[in-house]
């Protein structure tokens, strides 16, 4: 799991990003602890208050600092919920008070299709048995 020091530049949050072909990291000063989040969203609209300048600026000018998290066990419909609600795509997973994992949307979506196309099958193959 990919996270930034606190002290990283927007310039290395964007290495990082690329580099992993995702759209958020934590931000933690030992890859346990959370700072906050910042997401490619957060350079995007600071670059239209900054400029190119804002490449060389800590990573703590454009995070955000209130991190709603989850825990391994959160349910896809509460994950869904509290990412609809709070307009966020992307949520930290805290294990025993350190940081797990990462949820984004996308994975949340996945997994609700995944079990559309469980019970698809499940339904289908009941129907043909039927008499």
């Amino acid at each position: 799991m990919a996270t930034v020091r606190p002290d990283a530049t927007v310039r290395d949050l964007l290495a990082v990003l690329a580099e992993h072909n995702i759209g958020a990291v934590v931000v933690s000063s030992d890859g346990a602890s959370i700072a906050g989040i910042a997401t490619e969203r957060d350079v995007v609209r600071r670059l239209h208050e900054h400029g190119a300048d804002l490449l060389g600026r800590p990573v703590t000018e454009i995070m955000t600092t209130r991190v709603r998290t989850c825990e391994p066990s959160a349910e896809v419909d509460d994950l869904r919920r509290t990412m609809t609600e709070h307009r966020i795509r992307h949520l930290p997973v805290v294990e025993d008070g350190r940081l797990a994992g990462i949820v984004s949307i996308g994975d949340v979506v996945k997994i609700a299709i995944d079990e559309l196309e469980s019970e698809r099958e499940h339904l289908v193959g009941y129907i043909q048995r039927a008499p």
